[in-house]
């Protein structure tokens, strides 16, 4: 055979291999790919079904791109408990923020935040418990379990406890001081808390907290120079703090020092717009020097939050009664 014939006959193979190739290919038949929410409706069902270990892998695919929320806020939901189920708590808490940042105030999922850290918080109290027993920090947990059941015999001998064991550390005096304050009421109860919170200003300086609680005892006691003092410097350890404010606004106006007042009053009002206090001290700062006008709206306001405060009371009293909102238990007229 020439060249020539060889070179014919190899490209009319070439071609008719191509051509079959090709026709195989299009015959093929090429499944759809699974989409997110099937993807997501078989690792729910698996997940409900117990078999948390293959479907934790499948939700934490499908789970991101998953659109139909009914489907979402159920995979959410076994995803969050599978992953504490297999002891990933990491992972629970990233399914646990997006279900919050997809359904904001849903209350299914806030029900379920609430138990998720609760759970998380027991976890860590029992690690630190059998972790060490002894440390200040175990010691510490336990004192303030002890004051949350009013335990407060119990609760000071172990804050002692520690004090003795580690006198330098941040938080115990604070505690101490606050614990005091929670007893029953003595001649001593206020000197003995302010010993308290002096000493935790010994080793932790900024803690505003105690600035502000010796601010209120020198209030109380009359003492308005020295209240002046703690809570002055509360809010300059605490910008945001804005009880701490109030209180130095309170005891400016106790002082007859208004001008001195209105500033303090100013950024208590703004950092808490919804008390009715800083509303009224303001009102009567901005009256003694004769600002009359911003001293009606600051009354008007101090009307208004307490009005709102007093219904949200109500509310809550007739929801703990199981009773609806509204006069006689009839359905509310709609706000307009």
């Amino acid at each position: 055979m020439s060249d020539f014939s060889k070179r014919v006959v190899g490209g009319f193979l070439l071609v008719t291999l191509a051509a079959v190739t090709q026709a195989q290919v299009a015959k093929k038949v090429v499944p759809p790919a699974a989409s997110p929410s099937s993807f997501g409706e078989r690792a729910a069902k698996l997940a409900e079904g117990g078999r948390c270990d293959e479907a934790l892998p499948l939700l934490k695919k499908s789970f991101p791109q998953i659109s139909d929320k009914d489907l979402k806020l159920r995979a959410g939901f076994d995803a969050v408990r599978c992953a504490m189920a297999l002891n990933q708590p990491d992972l629970a808490v990233d399914f646990l923020r997006v279900l919050n940042h997809d359904f904001p105030h849903a209350p299914e999922v806030l029900y379920l935040t609430v138990h998720i850290y609760s759970d998380l918080s027991t976890r860590a109290s029992q690690e630190l418990a059998n972790a060490a027993p002894t440390s200040p920090q175990a010691m510490q947990l336990n004192a303030e379990s002890l004051e949350v059941q009013g335990k407060w015999e119990e609760a000071e001998r172990v804050y002692r406890e520690i004090v003795t064991q580690d006198p330098r550390l941040p938080g115990i005096h604070f505690r101490l001081g606050r614990l005091i304050l929670s007893k029953p009421e003595s001649p001593t109860t206020a000197e003995e808390a302010r010993k308290e919170f002096l000493a935790e200003l010994e080793i932790d300086p900024r803690n505003a907290g105690a600035e502000y609680v010796l601010g209120e005892l020198a209030g109380q006691s009359g003492a308005t120079t020295e209240a002046i003092d703690h809570f002055s410097r509360a809010t300059r350890l605490d910008s945001s703090f804005g009880d701490a404010f109030l209180g130095l606004g309170i005891s400016f106006i106790a002082a007859g020092r208004y001008a001195e007042a209105i500033p303090a009053l100013e950024s208590a009002v703004r950092l808490q717009p919804a008390n009715p206090a800083g509303h009224y001290q303001l009102a009567v700062a901005y009256s003694r020097v004769g600002r009359k006008e911003d001293a009606n709206r600051e009354a008007a306001l101090q009307r208004e939050t307490t009005e709102r405060i007093d219904l949200e009371r109500k509310k809550a009293a007739e929801a703990a009664r199981g009773q609806p909102s509204g006069q006689n238990g009839q359905k509310p007229e709609p706000q307009r």
